[in-house]
């Protein structure tokens, strides 16, 4: 029986550019981003976009279909680096700033770019930031739907 969508039995493989809806989720079930109730994500395969462990999930995955992977941290973000950390002196902080433990700074580059810190200690005379990301050193799970290969 021949189907009128090609698209149905195709499956996903390297350089496809795919449509996929997700459900990020941590080891305690906590969920930390979602596609759900808005648009797809949509990115070609292949390309470094997206973590590999997500991009290894969807491949050989057909149109509507649905499953879950759950991505170690080395095909995620990574282990939590220690050389990521830096003690900065309190003083050389903007004076508006009161640090507290979690709090969120951006640190602007040579090139003019931004990173994304934490503020993961606060000392007497100084603060620990970590410029690793948020999720680094987790296992995480996603939740997959292949909405389309285009």
């Amino acid at each position: 029986m021949e189907t009128t969508d090609r698209n149905i039995e195709r499956k996903v493989k390297d350089n496809n550019t795919v449509a996929v809806h997700y459900t990020g989720k941590l080891a305690n079930g906590q969920i930390f981003d979602s596609s759900v109730d808005k648009e797809p994500l949509e990115f070609q395969m292949g390309q470094g976009q997206i973590i590999p462990g997500f991009e290894k999930g969807l491949i050989d995955m057909t149109v509507n279909e649905k499953k879950s992977v759950t991505i170690p941290e080395a095909e995620a973000y990574g282990e939590v680096r220690k050389d990521l950390f830096q003690e900065v002196p309190k003083a050389d902080l903007p004076p508006e700033i009161d640090p507290q433990v979690g709090m969120g700074l951006v640190a602007k580059n040579p090139d003019g770019t931004e990173r994304q810190l934490r503020v993961a200690e606060v000392r007497n005379e100084s603060i620990v930031i970590d410029a690793n990301h948020p999720l680094a050193g987790q296992d995480l799970t996603f939740d997959l739907e292949l909405v389309e290969i285009k």
